[in-house]
């Protein structure tokens, strides 16, 4: 009869991959044999499940076959579980990588996975800096000059870090590896893990002469100009990431990104309202009462506006597609224009008695 997996893990069937992992990390921190009260028994069974079930293709497979797991196992119908049944040696067979996440952390604090492994994850700095646009740049998009000082790949080594010319060898400590094996004491008792090499820095390599320009890092300091194009909507406190653009990692390492924030300037003439335009129209008592038509400024230059008979003051009225043009979609929104009307003042005793007459 198979082992029932999840019923070792105290999982149902359908329990998710973060489900998994919580069980195992639990019933790990109580079952570990350097712990007091472990059970090595118990750790190397959890750990057999985990090894299963925490691997998607594996798990599948298992859920496939069932109690039959085992027997298709030894008749060579799987392939990747070999040693799971063997757990002579508890320590060696841990997944520390998947134990390291779990835990927060743990793994790179301990060094579990390697030198080179680990330094491939590792990337340059990110850089922010700041945009200014005038309104109408931010409304129609704008090419703009960034001036950064930044670190950037050395172009004498390429990034190497070795003077061209000189002699790489394989670093002798770690066997060019870029790591080195050590006995640690860890929460989880002592345990076997591997350590990036001090002597070359995990890089597996050793050169003869650094580099003059660089003196080994791979990259330096210098002035960079990039020229980019700010898409046409964006709007103030938006930003806009580069990738790649950032500081220059040590060494070949990936650079970072550059996040550029957006801060647009005021504008007297208009308010911006999503993809709306605000703003607003002065007209007279006359025109308010008999109609008109009047100009109206937009950000794409003048237009007409009609002005209907009987207009009260504070009434709005849509310019269609005068707004501002949608971020990463099409057409453009409405400018809405709010129209106040001025009431004379110091009427003479004949104009009062005029519109007394009218009944205005």
């Amino acid at each position: 009869m198979g082992k029932d997996y999840y019923q070792i893990l105290g999982v149902d069937k359908s329990a998710t991959q973060e489900d998994i992992k919580k069980a195992f990390r639990k019933m790990a921190h109580q079952c570990h044999p350097d712990k007091q009260g472990g059970d090595e028994a118990k750790f190397k069974e959890i750990n057999e499940a985990y090894q299963v079930l925490g691997d998607p293709k594996k798990r599948s497979q298992y859920d496939q076959f069932g109690s039959q797991f085992e027997n298709m196992q030894g008749a060579g119908g799987f392939h990747g579980f070999e040693g799971f049944r063997d757990f002579s040696n508890y320590a060696q067979g841990f997944d520390f990588d998947d134990l390291g996440d779990m835990m927060g952390g743990i793994g790179d604090m301990f060094g579990f996975g390697g030198g080179r492994s680990r330094r491939r994850k590792q990337r340059g700095s990110d850089l922010h800096a700041i945009v200014n646009l005038d309104f109408e740049q931010a409304v129609f998009g704008v090419e703009k000059e960034v001036i950064l000082e930044k670190q950037v790949v050395c172009d004498r080594c390429s990034g190497a870090g070795n003077e061209p010319g000189s002699q790489v060898e394989a670093c002798k400590t770690c066997g060019g590896r870029g790591s080195v094996r050590k006995i640690q004491q860890t929460i989880l008792g002592s345990m076997q893990v591997e350590m990036p090499c001090r002597d070359c820095s995990g890089e597996g390599k050793i050169f003869s002469q650094a580099c003059q320009k660089c003196h080994g890092h791979g990259s330096v300091k210098d002035k960079v100009n990039l020229k980019v194009r700010i898409p046409a909507g964006i709007d103030h406190g938006q930003s806009i990431r580069l990738a790649g653009q950032g500081e220059a990692g040590p060494k070949g390492v990936p650079a970072g990104d550059l996040f550029l924030k957006i801060h647009v300037n005021h504008s007297d003439k208009f308010e911006r309202d999503g993809f709306n335009l605000l703003s607003q129209a002065v007209i007279s008592f006359t025109q308010a009462a008999a109609g008109d038509k009047i100009d109206i400024e937009t950000v794409d230059g003048t237009v007409k506006l009609k002005i209907p008979a009987g207009t009260q003051s504070g009434t709005y009225f849509k310019v269609k597609g005068k707004g501002v043009p949608r971020l990463n979609g099409s057409g453009r929104g409405d400018q809405l224009v709010r129209v106040v009307v001025n009431i004379p003042k110091g009427l003479s005793k004949k104009q009062a008695e005029l519109l007394k007459e009218l009944g205005i």
